[in-house]
């Protein structure tokens, strides 16, 4: 167990703070996230979120703070959040910069005597390695599913150490079991993805957030809309240009567009091209509500492996399995904050 302020102390003066937080105008209904005893898990993202409620089960309360949705870059967190923060007994958080306006919150609360883990910092991070963000470690590591798989793991042994009253066995078997399903998928997606032809491997996006499912499963990176590893940059005329050639030389099939962010600018990069190439949704940072396409970490990684799949034509489609893997058993945790 750490060392530092008591668990309970801090979760004692950190209901405080949220009630006064809860009675101050325009900060609107607040939740202190739980009745102040049980241990609690605060989640920055929603999908280390939905991974993390995967992992804990029934075994201590889970609050993420990032809504369905939402750009990991750019989104904040009120008052009562930033309280929640301090009182959690750990913190599981993405790092490497992802969540750009949420970690001075997770700093303060490392300071006030909170656990604290960074997801993307433990599982082997790659560099980007183009354009703005050369050289930096790329912060997106969910896309691919080994790695995630190895985070299930350590977001286990985390939560075994840090938060006190919770069964460790019982959360290493809520683990397991989930890390099977992990498992599942990346067979999954590899079958699919070796069906698409060599020559038709080529991925532009919207940003560098596929560099990690690249890399695993042998793709090649053309560039990038916004040649940033953030969604707050923006392309200049030339960016558009220098990538619109790379896009002809490629023969690039499709332009892989973020499904919760306007593809105004994919669009004008398929008519600067002078290509008929088609511009495909993805779910690559934020899960969605119930019925949006992809409310869980599994659900979004099938549908944008089948996206990536069709978009790039594969030719032999009697060759590739139809179905995702199956998810008989214990189902996997919805994602609702």
């Amino acid at each position: 167990m750490r060392a530092g302020v008591p668990a309970a102390r801090r979760r004692a003066a950190a209901v405080l703070l949220t009630a006064l937080a809860c009675v101050l105008p325009l900060l609107g209904g607040c939740s202190t996230g739980g009745d102040g005893d049980r241990p609690g898990v605060v989640v920055t993202t929603n999908i280390l979120g939905d991974i993390t409620r995967n992992v804990i089960g029934d075994e201590a309360e889970v609050t993420v703070l990032m809504e369905a949705g939402a750009d990991p870059h750019s989104f904040g967190v009120s008052a009562p959040q930033a309280a929640l923060v301090e009182r959690a007994d750990l913190v599981v958080y993405n790092g490497l910069g992802l969540e750009e306006n949420v970690l001075r919150h997770v700093d303060a609360a490392r300071e006030a005597g909170t656990a604290t883990f960074a997801v993307a910092e433990a599982v082997d991070p790659l560099p980007y390695t183009s354009d703005d963000s050369a050289g930096r470690p790329d912060p997106h590591f969910w896309t691919d599913p080994h790695r995630v798989r190895t985070a299930v793991g350590l977001i286990a042994e985390q939560v075994v150490e840090n938060v006190d009253g919770i069964d460790a066995a019982a959360v290493r078997k809520s683990a397991d079991r989930y890390g099977a399903k992990v498992d599942d998928l990346a067979s999954w997606m590899r079958q699919r993805f070796e069906a698409i032809p060599e020559d038709r491997r080529s991925l532009v996006t919207n940003h560098h957030v596929f560099g990690y499912l690249a890399q695993r499963f042998g793709f090649r990176v053309i560039g990038a809309v916004i040649p940033s590893g953030t969604t707050l940059a923006s392309p200049s005329a030339s960016d558009l240009e220098s990538l619109a050639t790379a896009v002809r030389e490629a023969k690039v099939r499709a332009i892989f567009a973020d499904s919760s962010r306007p593809d105004r600018l994919a669009r004008v990069l398929r008519r600067e091209s002078g290509l008929d190439v088609e511009v495909v949704p993805l779910f690559s940072e934020s899960l969605t509500e119930e019925g949006g396409g992809a409310p869980t970490y599994l659900d979004m990684m099938r549908a944008n492996t089948t996206a990536i799949a069709d978009g790039l034509g594969n030719d032999r489609p009697a060759d590739r399995p139809t179905q995702p893997p199956s998810t008989d058993g214990p189902q996997e945790r919805k994602n609702t904050t």
